[in-house]
């Protein structure tokens, strides 16, 4: 597995804020908008391309335009949708299908209650929107969701990552046979004892969303 941390000073401001605790919402969530676009440029770095020929106003020449199949965008409910609008800003023609998933704050086990994404993903880029990579096992379960369905390359965006959330990923897809890639705005320091990502910026959901 790759690991991409972006460093680029407008993540870091932006990431600042958004740890604040004196962020409001409205602000959360534009700057959550905003910050993704960024990571989401790192993040298409090696997406499929084409050929073709075109003419402009001056002379015949080539150029490239995304392949088919057009790549999925796969946010995780609920503080995953937050992230959506900043990535189909980039990839404005992607399909876009979702995964309801759930984390027992007693266990940290991830548990899956919606799904809606295409039966076919062979041949497919799918990105994976998730903020928070905290334990790995919602992001984790979410990347195997996709490989069952034929995904061959995955990358998944998170606005901040936990040591231990990268371990458990790289430990459960060593032997995955696809390239599978993680860009992050920022690698935190660790997991506390109940499983949030140290500094982190709290619950992502409560804070685009207020607390439900």
């Amino acid at each position: 597995m790759k690991v991409h941390v972006a460093n680029h000073p407008l993540i870091s401001h932006k990431l600042t804020v958004l740890r604040d605790e004196k962020t409001d919402s409205p602000t959360f969530r534009l700057l959550v908008e905003e910050l993704v676009t960024l990571l989401a440029y790192e993040a298409t770095r090696d997406v499929r391309t084409t050929s073709i020929s075109i003419k402009t106003p001056v002379t015949a020449t080539t150029g490239l335009v995304l392949a088919e199949p057009r790549p999925v965008v796969v946010p995780i409910l609920r503080a995953g949708l937050g992230m959506l609008e900043g990535m189909t800003k980039l990839l404005p023609t992607a399909q876009v299908g979702f995964l309801g998933m759930v984390r027992n704050e007693e266990t940290l086990q991830a548990s899956t209650y919606a799904n809606r994404l295409p039966e076919d993903l062979s041949g497919r880029q799918c990105f994976v929107l998730d903020p928070m990579l905290a334990t790995g096992g919602t992001l984790a379960m979410a990347i195997n969701y996709l490989i069952e369905r034929g995904a061959n390359e995955i990358t998944a965006i998170c606005l901040l990552a936990a040591p231990e959330g990268i371990k458990a990923l790289e430990d459960e897809f060593k032997d995955a046979g696809i390239p599978i890639t993680l860009v992050t705005g920022s690698l935190d320091q660790k997991l506390n004892e109940k499983g949030y990502i140290v500094p982190g910026l709290g619950d992502a959901g409560d804070r685009l969303y207020g607390v439900v």
